[in-house]
């Protein structure tokens, strides 16, 4: 691939952002049946990916319904780097990206993800290894800088485009910062004028109103989704068809049943499995369960996200679709036992959901016209 046709795939694209734990495989195919076109896998530190590590490279492993599927690694020494991408390239992976974002003290500590913001020439040297391993695309995703007051994202962007990066994508917050602050589109703004590749943007887009009123202010070539993506999985459909879709709790019980398929089939259904299962099921609910249906013409995103705090207090009824609705990690866990149990309790539910794509769901619910992947 030449560099332009590199470039292309991150024109006009809505790329599902690497998500720890989250962006776990049964959880990118359940936002690819809701839309999703270009997925990444979870951050896979290179060194481990090198020495094959089964739990490294189960993060590699793609689902055949990605059409477009890139695999994200962390690393600091440009030859480990490098032959991390040529296994990911042979595994299957469209592009691979540079991790300069994990804001995890763990990570940073060892030279990793953020920490690598303060060392642009090292940042050069490790895009100039995974540019001479492969010719399929490669991206970096950064965030302003280590420090609040020390942004270094245009000295990083600089030495990344020097040395064959293919696109950038810019989280609107410093590794400080964390997420205590709205992004900062100013910033993305900025990038976008000083570089002539792409600029993916990314930070608090929760609508598809957000991300049109993001791409209007900033230019920026795409938008990269984190948090949304783990509220409302639908929201790349919404993006899509440039409207609202306004699930109720039945609804949002279903799409929790199908992810349970899918992951079913991914970790099996053994014991274990079903442990592994339970678990997801439990870390997706402390997002899914912010999910308010509120239209996005009537948010004011300068007031705050299209979400909820943990701190609201309503009356729920004692159900499944109130457990979802609560912010109670104990009703949580209720509701994990019993999307288990109905296994064994309903076959034919399970059965249903085996082979019930999420898209019909979302088009049943809504009444929407919406075609399968």
């Amino acid at each position: 691939m030449d560099p332009a046709e590199r470039q292309e795939l991150f024109r006009d694209a809505v790329l599902m952002a690497p998500l720890t734990r989250g962006g776990n495989l049964p959880f990118r195919r359940l936002c690819v049946e809701l839309g999703a076109k270009v997925t990444l896998s979870e951050m896979a530190v290179a060194r481990d990916v090198v020495r094959g590590r089964r739990g490294e490279m189960a993060l590699l492993r793609r689902a055949p319904q990605e059409t477009c599927f890139g695999v994200q690694l962390a690393d600091r020494h440009p030859e480990q780097l490098a032959a991390a991408v040529q296994i990911a390239v042979e595994k299957g992976a469209d592009f691979v990206d540079l991790n300069l974002g994990c804001p995890i003290d763990l990570f940073c500590r060892r030279g990793l993800g953020a920490a690598l913001l303060r060392k642009p020439g090292k940042v050069g040297a490790l895009v100039a290894a995974m540019r001479g391993a492969t010719d399929l695309p490669v991206t970096i995703k950064m965030r302003l800088g280590y420090e609040d007051d020390k942004p270094r994202f245009m000295a990083v962007a600089t030495a990344a485009i020097e040395n064959g990066v293919d696109a950038i994508t810019l989280h609107g917050r410093s590794r400080s910062q964390r997420y205590r602050r709205a992004a900062d589109w100013e910033r993305v703004a900025e990038l976008v004028q000083a570089v002539d590749i792409p600029v993916i943007g990314n930070g608090d887009l929760l609508s598809w109103r957000d991300v049109q009123r993001a791409k209007e202010h900033s230019g920026c070539a795409s938008v990269m989704l984190g948090r949304a993506t783990l509220i409302k999985p639908w929201v790349f459909q919404e993006i899509q068809d440039g409207r609202d879709y306004l699930l109720d709790a039945d609804a949002r019980l279903d799409i929790l049943r199908r992810y349970r398929s899918l992951a079913l089939a991914h970790f099996r259904d053994d014991e274990r499995g079903r442990r592994n299962v339970h678990g997801f099921i439990l870390w997706h609910l402390d997002f899914l369960s912010r999910y308010r249906p509120v239209p996005s013409e009537q948010h004011d995103p300068e007031l705050g996200p299209l979400m909820q705090t943990r701190e609201e207090v309503r009356e729920l009824a004692d159900t499944p679709q109130g457990w979802l609705d609560s912010s109670d990690s104990q009703l949580h866990e209720k509701l994990a036992d019993w999307l288990i149990e109905e296994i064994d309790s309903a076959p034919e539910s399970r059965e249903k959901w085996d082979h019930t794509p999420a898209s019909v769901i979302l088009e049943t619910s809504t009444g929407a016209s919406i075609s399968s992947p």
